[in-house]
Parts: C-alpha cells; structure tokens; sequence
C-alpha cells in the first residue's frame, strides 16, 4: 500500500482531491433545470440508475437522513420528477419512481454536462486522452468505494 501521508503520493492524493473538487463544481454549473438542487439531481439520477427505491433506501444510497429524503421526495414529487407508490410487500412504505419528466430532464442535463466535458477534453493532447480513459474506470470505482 503506497504511504498517503507523505512525498509523491500525498502529493498525487491532493492533486486528484483539487481536480476532481474544481472539475465536480463545473460540472454541477452545466445544468439544465437550474430550479433543481444538486442534490434533487443526485437522486434522480440514483433513481435513473438503480431504479425504484423505498425512501430510506434512497437515504441510504445518498448519504443523508431519512428526514431530509422525506423532504427531497416530497419537493420531487410537487415538481412532477417523481412519483409515490405503495410498496408491492409493505403497506406502510412508499416506493419513490422516477417520471418520464425527470427521465427526458436526466437525459438533458448528460448531453449539457457530456458537452462540457467534451469541449474541455478537446484540449488535450494524444496521450493525455489516452491517459484519460484509461483512468476513467478507476474514478469510477473510487466514486463507488
């Protein structure tokens, strides 16, 4: 295991932090419904992802308090992006589905952000593109960890 605390690979560490923090907040500015928190985004594209899910299960997956969920749905819901059902096994809980709404406004905002993200990687040179994709599939399993 490389030592993160110290010399190149702390180095690297805070490099890949600075980056994928400056890169993340252009990112969030490419959006297509400005009336959406980056959160309301985030579970609707959990829910476009992983499809239906309980309200705590949707909690769960976006790292906050079943509560705040509570409040995220309800907001979704009076925006049309998502809609309530009754749990086909539990009648007390609610399953959270995403409309064709929130589906068509998803799409949108990938082809805004893939877009964005194209442009900037214009700018590159052979071998750092290849570098690029290359790294891809290990951010992504990063951001899965």
């Amino acid at each position: 295991m490389p030592d993160l605390t110290h010399g190149d690979d702390a180095a690297a560490v805070n490099s890949l932090r600075s980056a994928v923090m400056r890169l993340s907040r252009r990112l969030k500015h490419q959006r297509v419904d400005e009336s959406l928190s980056p959160t309301e985004m985030s579970v609707l594209g959990t829910l476009s992802l992983c499809g239906s899910a309980t309200p705590g299960e949707l909690a769960r997956k976006e790292h906050v308090q079943p509560p705040s969920m509570t409040r995220i749905v309800a907001l979704l819901e009076a925006k049309g992006l998502v809609r309530l059902e009754p749990h086909p096994e539990d009648r007390r809980q609610k399953v959270v589905t995403r409309t064709e709404q929130a589906e068509t406004m998803l799409e949108e905002s990938r082809r805004k952000r893939n877009a964005f993200l194209a442009t900037l990687v214009d700018g590159l040179d052979e071998d750092e593109w290849a570098k690029l994709r290359a790294a891809a599939p290990v951010l992504e399993k990063l951001a899965h960890l």
